[in-house]
């Protein structure tokens, strides 16, 4: 439940308030003066604030000024019976998220709460994120093959560049593994790498999902959308699977590269965004500019460095250290002793016919982890789990 605090001298206004923000479902708290709110914004965390201006020990812009050196998230509304324009704008730059004159405007009152409860939404969403980002250990890239070693060279030079890079190849070979460590090792490391899979989301949507939307846009449009290029502003946006995105999407990504602005669906206003862009797929784009699914200028301006990641079957050579590796990954997160397969078994995997690479690979090493009964897999296991592949 959403928590208010109201901040007012007069006792008749904090009652009338919390009377008809209680009925709203919010859990609402209250203070005499600025002095009373900062001792309760010490103990307790508020979704929203509603402080009046004139209050005597502490009045409310004095309240504002504190408010923001403790770094107290809280969207504040101010109110006040002596609003003008000047309190209002110096409100606003104190950081104040609006400004309602007295007598209070019930509806536009909770109009505003809802607004600065969608922005306190916006703002932890987007602090987990970073959080997330900040938190996330990328995975090394486990191979010592020709294919990989020059894949990890080419990460090494054009990292510390803006280039955009297209990433190649099949479904499963590590392609969002490569994006991540070119983010990595960029300077642009400290901002977001924010991922779209461009093949999950509905053609309609992918628009709204790219550059986002203002409320009332169209149907279902509830709120404002901060879209994925406003969030990778500063950092990387992946732009996975781009083969399989609209024209109508491919024509706005193309404004975005060239002018680095964008503008949100149904809205007029453009926004500057700094963003690095990847993109990846695994499809031969050529033909698909010649069968008129791809525009060629998108591709000439995604594809300045091409990436290819090789097909598991092309990096047989690099399976032992791959099967190792997930070896001790999955049982580590089994919480069970690190098991091993037999020399025979390792080279089983070598002969395969990996049809869904990496992932596949992953998914055997994890099946057999689980159901084999020793500590050392045989060779026989490994047949028996492999060649049952189609089945599952």
């Amino acid at each position: 439940m959403a928590r208010i605090l109201i901040v007012d001298d007069l006792e008749a206004i904090r009652k009338t308030l919390a009377e008809i923000l209680t009925l709203q479902n919010y859990e609402v708290d209250e203070a005499v003066d600025g002095l009373a709110a900062l001792a309760k914004l010490k103990r307790n965390t508020y979704d929203v604030i509603i402080l009046d201006v004139k209050m005597p020990n502490m009045d409310g812009l004095e309240a504002l000024d504190r408010i923001a050196a403790l770094k107290i998230e809280s969207q504040v509304i101010m109110m006040s019976a002596h609003g003008d324009i000047e309190t209002a704008l110096v409100a606003v730059r104190k950081g104040a998220y609006d400004f309602i004159q007295k007598p209070v405007d019930l509806n536009r009152l909770l109009i505003t709460i809802r607004n600065a409860m969608d922005r306190s939404m916006l703002v932890t969403e987007t602090k987990v994120l970073k959080t997330r980002v900040r938190n996330y250990k990328t995975q090394e890239i486990i191979g010592e093959s020709k294919a990989i070693m020059e894949i990890k060279d080419m990460i090494e030079k054009v990292a510390p560049s803006d280039s955009r890079i297209l990433i190649t190849g099949s479904n499963g070979t590590g392609k969002e593994l490569v994006a991540r460590w070119v983010h990595e090792k960029s300077p642009r490391s400290s901002g977001p790498i924010i991922e779209v899979n461009c093949a999950a989301i509905p053609s309609e949507l992918i628009e709204s999902e790219l550059f986002g939307h203002e409320k009332g846009s169209f149907t279902g449009a509830y709120k404002q959308k901060i879209g994925k290029f406003e969030q990778a502003n500063g950092g990387t946006l992946f732009l996975d699977e781009i083969g399989d995105m609209s024209l109508s999407a491919q024509a706005k990504v193309l404004r975005a590269l060239q002018e680095h602005k964008i503008t949100r669906v149904g809205g007029d206003k453009e926004i500057k965004v700094n963003v690095r862009v990847i993109a990846a797929t695994n499809k031969n784009l050529t033909e698909e500019i010649k069968n008129r699914n791809f525009r060629e200028d998108l591709y000439h301006r995604v594809a300045v460095i091409p990436i290819h990641v090789p097909s598991l079957n092309d990096r047989a050579d690099d399976i032992p250290l791959l099967v190792n590796h997930f070896l001790t990954l999955v049982c580590n997160e089994q919480g069970i002793p690190v098991k091993t397969i037999e020399e025979t078994g390792i080279k089983a995997l070598q002969n395969y016919e990996w049809t869904g690479n990496i992932r596949e690979l992953r998914n055997i090493i994890e099946r057999l982890v689980i159901l084999s009964h020793s500590t050392i897999i045989t060779e026989a296991e490994v047949y028996q789990h492999v060649t049952r592949r189609s089945s599952y």
